[in-house]
């Protein structure tokens, strides 16, 4: 592994520190100090953990919990029941859906069922013919920038995607064209909007 690459490449630079070879005493420094050690044995429990492909064994693990708390409820109440009642009821471990909060087991089954994209609504059956093509884009950038500018058309003031960055998001999805006229950005209607308030909204 790379542990093991790291141990002969510092044991040819300590035969190189004794020549006095310039700059071999930072670099032989550097590979042996403790923060690296840590990061290289974290990215080999990864690539293993990754090379197995884990799958999560239940897609519902609060509902889970909740079967359990409420079987537990009318178990024998030992001091080893109390504590995983108090475990399992704790706000870290489950979320509560009034405050929108998302704990450990809320996050687990987002993964686990793989609800990642936000849910768009349907198109409605009864568009008619005449009607311009519409097409509802999805993009999620966390954090990203689109990759695309905005503009406002000069003789009929719409706001259109004036250019796609090569290699930004909205080029890598194949979804965002050059001329495509924005009508609505994240359920808000951009008519009569300045460009700078939609970049906002983006």
């Amino acid at each position: 592994g790379v542990s093991h690459v790291l141990t002969l490449v510092l044991q040819e630079l300590s035969l190189l520190c004794k020549r006095d070879v310039n700059g071999v005493g930072m670099l032989y420094d550097l590979l042996r100090s403790r923060w690296l050690q840590a990061l290289l044995k974290i990215y080999e429990c990864l690539q293993h953990y990754l090379g197995k492909r884990p799958v999560p064994v239940t897609p519902q693990a609060r509902a889970l919990s909740r079967e359990v708390i409420e079987l537990l409820r009318e178990a024998p109440q030992s001091g080893e029941i109390k504590e995983l009642r108090r475990l399992l009821r704790a706000p870290h471990l489950k979320a509560s859906p009034a405050r929108g909060n998302r704990a450990l087991l809320s996050a687990h089954d987002t993964v686990a069922q793989k609800d990642f994209e936000p849910t768009l609504p349907p198109l409605p059956d009864n568009i008619p013919e005449n009607e311009e093509a519409m097409r509802i884009v999805c993009l999620v950038k966390n954090n990203q920038p689109l990759g695309a500018t905005i503009k406002r058309h000069e003789i009929t003031g719409d706001i259109t995607v004036a250019r796609v960055i090569h290699g930004g998001l909205a080029d890598r999805s194949g979804l965002l064209y050059a001329g495509d006229k924005l009508v609505e950005v994240n359920g808000v209607p951009v008519e009569g909007l300045e460009p700078e308030q939609v970049i906002n909204i983006l």
